[in-house]
């Protein structure tokens, strides 16, 4: 987000002076502090004040108020102490500026360093299908199990970045929008961090999802003073019952965020009016903490005094927190209205852990056993580092699964607590207790019932699990086991017996070798990697073993000195082979744009099926390994994971308005059912908008029915003018535009 602008003509002395006002907003965020920290964050300030006084970002302002506005992050909304709000001063510092490592510890001492270096971006001297921001992400989590700051620093540093996003180019913004929902609002979710995580959710969707995410706001605003007076209301009995049992306490309204709302929309396929939890009350009690569990059932019973609670939707955090550390009591409750509530009861002290997270663990690690928690997730995520084999997208895929939403609870035969993921099986189960136990794995009983491996563990479940010395894991495991820590150790135990495998392929090479006078050494080796078109030697060995390879084609090469070379006939043919990988050279995908329906430098590209993009959608485009160029719309289901994870393969495109070409299209329609209802709207499509269609079906059930129907129009206009002629059908109440790939709404 930076560039070098010496040449602008500014007001240095003002600028100066906004600078310094920045820094004092800094020091007063940051509360208790003692002389020595001042003395340290002021130090820090001057240095990346000095380092960073000729860099100006995208924005035109000068780049120092980036620090200083993370480092404010740190302290006003996590909650940081100094020496994090020292680390986000100087966090660019040693990756853009001349300042090393060396000078930070010889002025701030060896845990600044520490927290700095895993800042620092690593050098881009990687494998060229890597992703970057794959492998950046993966430095910073290493750092995670020394000191948990530099996870949260680096997010503070998302969060500005996201707030500043306005002044990058559109492509930037989607690429970056799309990596922070995919990695980052999952990382502050999983480390409790709930508001800045709906930040960054919301941050992303303006970016990715803009019309979408303004028509939800601007509908949030129009109904707020509705909904201030029926919070109002609603507050009033428990308000006052609260005062009279001589309860300190605050009453907090939340609205849903802007994401939240789109997500029940899309998954419920609902619009936006029949979203009825649009907000929560929160209900806040200053109490010791010996009192907090029973003081917030005395709370819960008073609001359900009032209004009847819905036993299914109790949510009790209290007496077992979530594996972050929250802890809450949920429950929702119907208004004189006919309306659902959602009513949140907590202390204080669990808001401020619900508000900040593991962030908060520093204040609070002495209460509850809070040091546990943290300690059991940095012992997964050590678990996924311990597989030094497994690429930077292979740790990423993993640590996402890690980053889990919900939780089920189980018990050991001893009646030990464990937390597993939503979707966990008796294999999750085997492997959270230890490697060697998932490793001898066949079943267990669940509540004394036998049941398989493959069994899906459900709130409650208690289990004792039963092993065989002859098991070992297959790659059938991989498909039905959900949490990293197991997934990463049946692939470990896969990849130790590949290897022995690997061995036996290895001599059977070095024979073979030995029969056609061929040295074994690592040009051999890599010749034949690229020859039977492998990725690696220990691969190359274990398809031998596997007799995957036919080494009789060794027949085919040519032996000169002892060094294997192709036949002087095939040589054209074999180069040809070899620049398969290279063939989209000449791409730029920083400043090219595919026009579609011009050609692209002659290059291939089409419409992906799994979004099939039509005219008027805003789309992108994707360079396939070996299907030529893909485009996708920007709000594809795969849109984010291949925006974040493949930046540097997505390419700009746009749709060239005189060419008319027809694409496919899918609707869906839903109504209540009557008599014709299928004759009206194929006598829409065929007589009155002249469309062709490609296929139709319809259900019904209980008078409800719902139609899908696939057509082709030109462009989003035309479809438009299609679902508007829909609407206008007597008994039809919905109609919208659908994937046919995931069966989601598509807006």
């Amino acid at each position: 987000m930076l560039e070098y602008k010496p040449e602008l003509k500014i007001d240095l002395e003002q600028e100066r002076n906004e600078i310094l006002n920045a820094f004092k907003g800094l020091l007063r965020a940051l509360k208790n502090r003692t002389r020595e920290d001042t003395s340290l964050i002021r130090k820090a300030f001057d240095m990346a004040l000095e380092a960073h006084k000729d860099m100006r970002r995208k924005s035109g302002e000068p780049y120092i108020y980036h620090p200083i506005a993370v480092a404010r992050i740190c302290a006003e909304e996590m909650g940081l102490g100094a020496t994090a709000v020292v680390c986000a001063l100087l966090h660019d510092t040693v990756e853009d500026t001349h300042i090393t490592l060396e000078d930070v510890e010889d002025l701030f001492g060896p845990r600044v360093r520490l927290i700095i270096d895993g800042l620092t971006k690593i050098p881009e001297v990687f494998d060229e299908n890597a992703s970057i921001q794959a492998e950046n992400f993966r430095k910073m989590i290493l750092t995670i199990s020394d000191d948990l700051r530099v996870v949260l620093i680096k997010l503070a540093d998302r969060l500005h970045n996201m707030r500043t996003l306005g002044s990058m180019r559109a492509d930037k913004q989607l690429k970056i929008a799309s990596e922070t929902k995919f990695l980052y609002a999952p990382l502050a979710h999983r480390l409790g961090l709930y508001s800045i995580k709906t930040e960054l959710e919301d941050l992303s969707m303006m970016y990715c999802e803009p019309e979408v995410y303004r028509d939800i706001e601007t509908k949030l605003k129009s109904t707020a003073d509705v909904r201030n007076r029926f919070i109002r209301r609603f507050m009033a009995p428990i308000r006052e019952t609260l005062l009279h049992e001589g309860y300190i306490f605050d009453i907090k309204a939340r609205t849903k965020s802007i994401s939240s709302i789109w997500r029940k929309m899309q998954t419920k396929a609902i619009p936006f009016e029949e979203v009825f939890d649009v907000f929560a009350i929160r209900i806040i009690l200053e109490t010791p903490i010996e009192l907090e569990k029973p003081d917030c059932w005395r709370i819960y019973s008073i609001v359900t005094d009032f209004y009847q609670p819905s036993p299914e939707r109790l949510r009790d955090w209290v007496s077992t927190p979530r594996a972050n550390g929250y802890e809450s009591l949920h429950t929702t409750v119907m208004s004189p209205q006919g309306r659902w509530v959602e009513v949140q009861i907590r202390s204080k002290r669990m808001d401020e852990i619900a508000e900040k997270g593991l962030a908060a663990h520093y204040k609070y690690k002495e209460s509850k056993g809070e040091d546990s928690k943290l300690d059991r997730w940095i012992a997964e995520i050590r678990d996924l580092l311990d597989n030094p084999e497994a690429s930077a997208m292979d740790f990423v895929n993993d640590f996402k699964l890690n980053l889990f939403n919900d939780e089920i609870y189980v018990f050991t035969p001893k009646g030990e607590l464990r937390v597993l993921p939503i979707g966990a099986t008796i294999l999750d189960f085997a492997y959270d207790i230890h490697s060697d136990i998932g490793n001898k794995c066949i079943g267990a009983k669940v509540n004394n019932r036998l049941m398989p491996l493959s069994y899906q563990l459900k709130n409650g479940d208690q289990l004792e699990i039963i092993t065989s010395s002859k098991q070992k894991p297959n790659e059938e495991w991989l498909k039905f086991v959900v949490s990293a820590r197991a997934k990463q150790r049946i692939k470990a135990s896969l990849n130790d017996e590949r290897k022995v495998i690997a061995m036996d392929g290895k001599e059977i090479l070095e024979r073979k070798f030995k029969q056609f006078n061929v040295r074994m050494n690592s040009d051999n080796i890599s010749f034949l990697e690229k020859y039977f078109h492998v990725p690696s030697a220990t691969e190359l060995y274990f398809r031998i073993a596997k007799a995957k390879i036919d080494l009789a084609k060794l027949r085919e090469l040519e032996v000169i000195g002892g060094i294997l070379q192709l036949v002087k006939k095939e040589t054209v043919k074999k180069i040809k082979t070899y620049q398969a990988e290279d063939k989209f050279v000449g791409i730029d995908t920083k400043s090219d744009t595919i026009l579609i329906g011009d050609d692209f430098k002659g290059f291939d590209y089409q419409m992906a099926k799994c979004c099939n993009p039509i005219p008027g959608d805003k789309v992108f485009g994707f360079i396939t390994i070996s299907e030529g160029i893909k485009v996708h719309r920007n709000n594809c289901p795969n849109a984010v994971h291949l925006m974040s994870k493949y930046a540097y393969r997505c390419i700009k495109a746009r749709w060239k308005s005189e060419k008319l070409v027809e694409r496919v299209a899918a609707i869906k329609i839903v109504g209540i059912d009557q008599l014709g209802l299928v004759n009206k709207l194929t006598e829409i499509i065929s007589n009155q908008n002249n469309v062709n269609m490609k296929s139709i079906s319809f259900e019904t059930e209980d008078g409800v029915f719902e139609g899908k129907i696939k057509v082709m129009v030109y462009d989003t206009g035309h479809l438009e003018q299609l679902t508007r002629k829909f609407e206008e059908v007597e008994g039809v109440q919905r109609v919208t535009r659908w994937d046919t790939e995931t069966g989601e709404v598509i807006e």
